[in-house]
């Protein structure tokens, strides 16, 4: 690809840098300038063109970081001055990334963009457990949802009543800090608490870790774990079938019992 003006929104995917799709890998390194987020893998740096800008526009908690306007702002001048621009931005860009916001802002400037969709954490972390995460007769429904809101805390503007009903799968990302509050609400709500759940830290990297137990519980056995973000909590009745993947520490024991 040659010439002109492009911003491309491209998925890094989870974590395992192969995971990444040939066009979005194919973009990376046509790319002038990268502006990368914080959970991207870091060996798909390495591909990137000699003399292209790579800036980390990373959010973290606790860090000082960029705001979004800012981000906004770096786009629109960097894709004017360079050209060819990559947003490099974890998992799906389309999936809890903000992406509205930053194509809301190229499109105001009249640039030309395209979405290059990854694979998210949720369809990672239930891969690398060995899951499904719908299946016919028990689990026809999945719903994505945030764990944490902007201020940090179980987002009330979820309707807490319609996941406590769903007979289906819920994965919720970003749920750490939250954990106590996420569970309380649905077991408290009707949702069974010996349902299975798995909280999987750090999907599809080197440092990925698997724990587990029932819906009443899995935040008492993620807290005994020390469990960290990024993570993701998978809930429902494929869960029950959970597998342990090479290489992850055995803490599923009694998931399906």
């Amino acid at each position: 690809m040659t010439g002109g003006h492009l911003v491309s929104f491209v998925g890094a995917g989870p974590g395992d840098p192969e995971l990444i799709t040939q066009k979005g890998l194919r973009r990376l390194r046509e790319a002038e300038v990268v502006l990368h987020d914080r959970l991207i893998p870091r060996a798909l740096l390495d591909e990137t063109a000699p003399g292209a800008l790579v800036l980390d526009v990373g959010k973290a908690p606790g860090r000082p970081c960029l705001g979004q306007g800012r981000i906004n702002r770096l786009l629109v001048d960097w894709a004017r001055r360079r050209g060819r621009v990559v947003r490099l931005k974890g998992g799906d860009p389309a999936v809890f990334g903000r992406l509205g916001e930053e194509i809301q802002a190229v499109r105001e400037a009249g640039l030309p963009f395209e979405v290059v969709p990854g694979v998210t954490a949720a369809t990672a972390a239930a891969a690398r457990a060995g899951i499904s995460l719908t299946e016919r007769g028990s689990a026809s429904t999945l719903v994505l949802a945030t764990g944490t809101d902007h201020t940090g805390h179980r987002p009330v503007a979820l309707d807490w009543e319609f996941l406590a009903r769903v007979e289906g799968t819920l994965v919720f990302y970003m749920p750490v800090g939250s954990l106590d509050a996420i569970t309380a609400s649905l077991t408290a709500l009707g949702r069974d608490p010996r349902e299975p759940a798995l909280l999987i830290e750090r999907a599809g990297t080197e440092g990925e870790r698997v724990t587990a137990g029932r819906l009443g519980d899995i935040a008492g056995a993620a807290r005994a774990a020390g469990c960290t973000p990024p993570a993701v909590l998978v809930t429902g009745p494929t869960v029950a079938s959970a597998s342990v993947p090479h290489g992850v520490p055995p803490r599923l024991a009694g998931v399906g019992a």
